[in-house]
């Protein structure tokens, strides 16, 4: 029996389980502080928007131009002008590139910017999965004060609503 190979292929395996099995974020978790290229090619850092907004809510999505993905941006899109009024920035990230975030941002008329993770830093930083696939978990995470507030995992169409129903249950 060759051994070699076999702990070779065994590390490996071990390697891709660690980059997949990050911890998520959670409810008082502090919010990560990081810098992602945005739609226009400028970096933009989520610590200074942070500090410059009331709150900020980070969206993940799997993929740009996709059916789950536009109906997730769209709910934001639509419900923009009422999160503003309450104080809240919103950013956009998945592993897409530069160009297919601004085709995205522009087909559907995205007033937010939207982060080309494709180092997967972003994903990291906030206990995504990397796994298999290597696309971003479909979440968004309310930020208050450096610190997460509410987390909405899995949602589609209703994420506009939820992130509303979230802050207007809150005491500001």
């Amino acid at each position: 029996m060759k051994l070699r190979p076999l702990l070779l292929l065994l590390t490996s395996f071990l390697a891709m389980f660690s980059l997949a099995s990050a911890d998520p974020l959670k409810v008082g978790d502090p919010a990560p502080v990081i810098s992602a290229t945005t739609d226009t090619g400028t970096t933009l850092n989520l610590g200074d928007v942070y500090k410059k907004n009331s709150y900020t809510l980070v969206w993940f999505y799997p993929r740009a131009l996709t059916g789950g993905c536009t109906k997730q941006g769209c709910s934001l899109r639509d419900v923009n002008d009422e999160l503003t009024k309450k104080g809240v920035a919103i950013v956009g990230v998945s592993v897409d590139p530069v160009e297919k975030q601004k085709e995205f941002k522009a087909v559907n008329h995205f007033p937010f910017p939207l982060l080309a993770d494709t180092d997967k830093s972003v994903m990291k930083a906030f206990g995504q999965s990397v796994g298999v696939t290597g696309m971003a978990s479909r979440e968004a995470y309310l930020i208050k004060d450096g610190k997460i507030v509410y987390k909405d995992a899995g949602v589609t169409t209703e994420q506009g609503q939820n992130i509303l129903q979230y802050l207007a249950s809150v005491k500001s």
